[in-house]
C-alpha cells in the first residue's frame, strides 16, 4: 500500500489560536466521506469498509466516513469515473471493472496467476503492484487496502481438474480472459450473472461453472452439482478487490487523518486475508455436507491450466494491452 504524504498547511496549534482570535468556538466540524461498494451489509467487503470507518472514527481526528452500501449510491461499474473525479472519495472495488480504461488491470482477474492467498500477499508487496499503483496514482487514485477474493470451479457432470475436463462443456466463466482459456481448451461459454448458476444447471442448460468461494455457498450451488474445485493450495481464481480512494479526497486530509486511514486500512486488509481464507474453507465444508466430491488441484493440474493460459488468456492481454508483456513477466516473477 502507498499513501501520499503532503506538509500541513498550518498546525493544530495555530489553527486554535487564530479560532479564538476570531472568537470561535472551535476548529473546523469533522471531515465526512464517502465510500460505495455494490454488496449487501452482511458480505466480508462491507465490514472491510466498515473497519475502516470505526477505526477512522476512534481515532478522534475529524474524519468519519459513510457508507453506502449494495450499489446505493453508485450502481458497481459506475463508481470509477466520479472517484477519479474526486466526486465520490472512496470504493471497495473489483480493479478489473476499470480494464475497459487501464487495460494493465485486467491481470487482477486473470487464470493461473495468484495460486493462493499467501501468493497473493507477495504479489502486494511486489513490483508488479507498484506498477499498477502508479497507474492508479497517475489516474486520482489512491490504494488504502489491498484484497484478494478466491473461487474456484463446480460441474453437474464429474471433477474438473485438468483443461481436458471441460472439453465439450457448457460452462460459465467469471471474466472475459477466464473465457478465454476455457474455450481454448474446448467448452462452451454461457455468459450469465452468479445469481443465474443455479436455475441453468437445473434446467441443465449449464453443465460447470466458476465464481467466487462465497457465491458457491449463497448461491446453493452445491445442491445442483457432483464436484466441487475448490480454492486450496492452488486455485485458478482469484480477483483483486481493494479499498481505493480518490487523490483528491486523500491531497485534502490532514497528517493525522491520513495517519489514522492508513492504520485503520492496514488492519482492514489482515481482514480481508482472514476472511477470505476462511469463506474457501466454509465453501469446501458445506460441499462436503452435502455430499459434493472435492477436487483439490495438484500442482501439476495448476501448471497444466497455467500453461494454456499463456496461449490464450496471456497471449490475448499482452496483444491488447501497451507494454503488457513487461507487466505480465512482473507477475510471473513472484514465487
Amino acid at each position: 500500500m502507498k499513501i501520499f504524504s503532503t506538509t500541513l498547511k498550518a498546525s493544530v496549534a495555530a489553527i486554535a489560536l487564530a479560532a479564538t482570535a476570531f472568537g470561535m468556538s472551535g476548529i473546523a466540524s469533522a471531515t465526512t466521506l464517502k465510500l460505495s461498494h455494490q454488496w449487501s451489509t452482511s458480505d466480508v467487503r462491507n465490514k472491510v469498509a466498515e473497519i475502516i470507518a470505526e477505526d477512522v472514527k476512534a481515532a478522534n481526528v475529524d474524519l468519519e466516513i459513510q457508507i453506502f452500501p449494495s450499489g446505493s449510491l453508485f450502481k458497481a461499474k459506475e463508481q470509477w469515473t466520479p472517484m477519479e473525479r474526486g466526486q465520490l472519495d472512496m470504493i471497495v472495488y473489483p480493479l478489473a471493472y476499470a480494464g475497459g480504461r487501464h487495460p494493465e488491470f485486467n491481470l487482477t482477474l486473470m487464470p493461473a496467476l495468484i495460486k493462493n492467498h499467501d501468493h497473493a500477499n507477495r504479489m502486494n508487496k511486489s513490483e508488479f503492484m507498484a506498477r499498477l499503483e502508479k497507474i492508479l496514482n497517475d489516474s486520482g487514485v489512491v490504494t488504502i487496502a489491498h484484497g484478494w477474493l478466491a473461487g474456484g470451479f463446480a460441474s453437474t457432470k464429474g471433477c474438473i481438474r485438468t483443461p481436458d475436463d471441460v472439453k465439450g462443456l457448457q460452462i460459465r466463466a467469471a471474466g472475459k480472459s477466464f473465457e478465454q482459456m476455457l474455450q481454448g481448451a474446448g467448452a462452451s461459454i454461457a455468459a450469465m450473472p452468479s445469481s443465474e448458476i443455479y436455475p441453468a444447471m437445473q434446467t441443465g442448460v449449464l453443465d460447470a461453472t466458476n465464481t467466487s468461494s462465497s457465491s458457491f455457498v449463497s448461491y446453493r450451488i452445491y445442491e445442483q452439482v457432483k464436484c466441487y474445485t475448490p480454492a486450496g493450495a492452488n486455485a485458478l481464481w482469484f480477483m483483486y478487490q481493494p479499498v481505493l480512494m480518490s487523490k483528491k479526497s486523500y491531497d485534502a486530509l490532514n497528517d493525522a487523518q491520513k495517519e489514522a486511514l492508513a492504520a485503520a486500512g492496514k488492519k482492514a486488509e489482515a481482514y480481508y486475508d482472514a476472511e477470505g481464507r476462511k469463506e474457501d474453507e466454509t465453501s469446501v465444508k458445506v460441499f462436503k455436507e452435502n455430499g459434493v466430491e472435492i477436487a483439490n488441484l495438484t500442482d501439476e493440474d495448476f501448471q497444466k491450466w497455467q500453461d494454456l493460459a499463456k496461449k490464450t488468456s496471456y497471449a490475448e492481454f499482452v496483444k491488447e494491452t501497451p507494454g503488457g508483456q513487461e507487466l505480465l513477466d512482473l507477475a510471473l516473477s513472484v514465487k
